[in-house]
């Protein structure tokens, strides 16, 4: 049933949950910042994979999902039940958009100060990730693009993982 490896949980996991705290604490940063440094940085290799998510305007939908998603798991709901989850939306929405090549900018704090006081755990973040794969299959995505962007965010898991 959960079709990526654990390797590729724990990446995704690491950028969603970063959102979750940059919605409490936004602050704009320019677009090749820290945050995209401690975040995936843009990758001009992966502008048809942003294609294949439909665009901007298919990673806005993805979101809106997810959030639902997020909202409905009980092991992600409190994570998020006291932020500014449109907040959340948008920045991801210009995470994916900016990793995956399209005409975005990020302007999040990075993975590991938004993400230090929360608390997270594998099992949070393994949920969390699921719930993001449910999305994406939602919203036919393919499934080597769902890999694809996976495999960038991946690397974040170090600084979510607190717990």
């Amino acid at each position: 049933m959960f079709k990526y490896s654990l390797h590729a949980a724990v990446m995704a996991m690491a950028m969603l949950f970063t959102q979750a705290a940059m919605a409490q604490n936004a602050v704009p940063m320019p677009e090749q910042s820290a945050a995209m440094a401690a975040s995936a940085p843009r990758d001009p290799a992966l502008r048809p994979v942003f294609d294949q998510f439909g665009g901007k305007p298919g990673l806005v939908t993805l979101m809106d999902d997810f959030m639902v998603n997020l909202m409905a798991d009980a092991r992600t709901r409190p994570y998020f039940a006291d932020t500014d989850r449109e907040h959340i939306k948008l920045e991801l929405v210009d995470q994916f958009c900016v990793i995956l090549d399209g005409p975005c900018t990020y302007t999040g704090k990075d993975m590991e100060r938004v993400h230090r006081n929360l608390g997270i755990n594998r099992a949070a973040f393994n949920a969390l990730v699921e719930d993001l794969q449910k999305a994406m299959d939602k919203n036919k995505v393919p499934f080597r693009a769902q890999n694809k962007l996976l495999a960038k965010l991946a690397p974040m898991h170090p600084v979510v993982i607190t717990k």
